[in-house]
């Protein structure tokens, strides 16, 4: 019997998880785990915006997010460009999963996914609470510290936080 997503035939239950990771935290990583273990797939999607100045190449976010995701077998690393919900369609995903830290982060996350519903009424968003230990962080506060030259440590995967002191110190 095949799984159904919102109705429709799929091959098991794909999600998308999107961002910027510039740079990828432990917090992403608490939700990719997290993810990981709800969805057959995940897929970890970089989106491409010329309008940000970004601390990494999108080339590098996909290279540091393949780096320290490469032990979950159902996960993988992608980017994309346009809107979010015709990329999580040409994937063949139902359902956007997008974390929150705190309920200032609800509102604009909620206005997404209404205007997300709004445009692709098969694709669902998920929202998953952040893990206390990382209720606090955020990409730009890591780069924020590091580049006062405080200690990032436990912040960010190690391979990332090397990568960091290469480019920030």
């Amino acid at each position: 019997m095949k799984s159904l997503i919102l109705g429709r035939a799929s091959r098991g239950r794909i999600a998308i998880y999107p961002g910027s990771f510039d740079p990828v935290t432990n917090g992403h990583l608490d939700l990719i785990e997290r993810g990981s273990r709800m969805f057959d797939r995940l897929i970890v999607s970089i989106l491409r915006n010329e309008n940000k100045q970004p601390l990494f190449s999108v080339e590098e976010r996909m290279e540091m997010l393949a780096e320290v995701v490469e032990h979950f077998p159902n996960v993988e690393v992608d980017s994309f460009e346009g809107l979010l919900v015709d990329y999580a369609h040409e994937k063949g995903a139902g359902v956007l999963v997008r974390g929150i830290r705190a309920v200032s982060d609800y509102e604009y996350e909620l206005q997404m996914a209404l205007m997300n519903r709004r445009l692709r009424p098969e694709i669902e968003t998920v929202f998953l609470m952040a893990g206390e230990a990382f209720s606090f962080l955020s990409s730009r506060l890591v780069k924020e510290v590091i580049s006062l030259g405080g200690n990032i440590h436990g912040f960010v995967p190690e391979p990332i936080e090397e990568r960091l002191k290469k480019r920030i110190l």
